[in-house]
């Protein structure tokens, strides 16, 4: 396993950010943290990044245990913060060269490290423009490169496309996959995007109060806990009474709207609407992530509820 943590915990004072913190992610996997906001997602990364010193339990990075050899879990890493990091009044090429130097990337071979990155994600042609000429879809592709530099094992993105139209959006995670697979490493991001969750991840796992609550991948949760999805409107409804039918997963009531887990709707929906007499209103879909994330959290996440830039909240801490 190239993450690992054993019981890992992280207090605050009396607030237990992470709670005995159980975890594995597999070395070349897409790994997704979604939580609500406080839920600890950001409080994990910090530790497996050695920005934070845990209350507790044990966490490896590349086989490198984070309290005990942090210098080594550091060369190991590469982190995309969620707000922009690089220099505007550098050029794309002259961050990146500023970024060899830190990493102490070899000489002979910067300039050829530094195309390959450029290729990656499509700046060639704009590596030697000034970042203020950059949009974000940009600057988010040019901190994404700067992050793969110096061949990292894992890389940690904070909100990877927080605030970016939905076109570049989709194009930021075509460039997340491209990385992961050409550059042979493992990927673990905090999104609150339950489409990018579904479109890139391999597993996610669900955090809520320090603690998973979840974890498996995308299709899998929604085949475990939101099959179809029914949402009925009726002037008189009985809960209970459909609560009890076997192919009823979940049931519950908002606003005077029922919404209604079950297994098949193609093979149930006529039964169902049999024991829900007079409706004014009756839809179907199919299940999501979303549906998951409530089933497991009680709550929904909004793009207002995004924690914040990584490094802003560790300056808080």
């Amino acid at each position: 396993m190239v993450i690992k943590t054993e019981a890992l915990t992280k207090n605050f004072g009396k607030i237990t950010a992470v709670n005995e913190l159980d975890l594995e992610v597999k070395e070349g996997e897409i790994f997704g943290l979604l939580g609500p906001n406080g839920a600890g997602k950001t409080t994990l990364i910090s530790m497996l990044c050695t920005m934070l010193r845990p209350t507790s339990g044990k966490a490896w990075v590349n086989g490198f245990d984070v309290v005990r050899e942090p210098g080594k879990v550091r060369k190991s890493i590469g982190i995309v913060f969620q707000q922009a990091s690089v220099d505007d009044l550098l050029t794309g090429r002259e961050n990146l060269q500023l970024h060899n130097l830190l990493f102490e990337v070899p000489k002979a071979v910067r300039k050829q490290r530094i195309d390959e990155v450029l290729s990656i994600v499509n700046l060639e042609k704009r590596a030697d423009d000034f970042v203020n000429t950059y949009s974000g879809g940009m600057r988010r592709r040019l901190e994404l490169a700067r992050g793969i530099m110096h061949h990292p094992k894992i890389l940690f993105l904070d909100e990877p496309t927080l605030g970016l139209d939905p076109q570049t959006r989709e194009h930021i995670w075509e460039y997340i996959k491209e990385l992961a697979s050409k550059e042979c490493m493992t990927v673990m991001l905090t999104t609150h995007y339950m489409e990018e969750a579904e479109q890139l991840c391999d597993r996610v796992a669900i955090i809520d109060y320090g603690k998973i609550v979840a974890l498996d991948s995308p299709d899998a949760l929604k085949n475990n806990v939101a099959r179809d999805i029914v949402k009925i409107k009726q002037k008189i409804p009985d809960i209970e009474k459909i609560r009890k039918l076997g192919y009823v997963m979940k049931a519950e009531e908002k606003e005077g709207t029922l919404y209604i887990s079950i297994k098949d709707a193609s093979l149930h929906l006529q039964d169902l609407l049999s024991n829900t007499g007079p409706i004014d209103f009756v839809e179907v879909r199919r299940g999501s992530l979303s549906d998951v994330f409530l089933h497991y959290t009680g709550r929904e996440i909004r793009e207002g509820d995004a924690e914040g830039g990584f490094w802003e909240r560790m300056m808080k801490r």
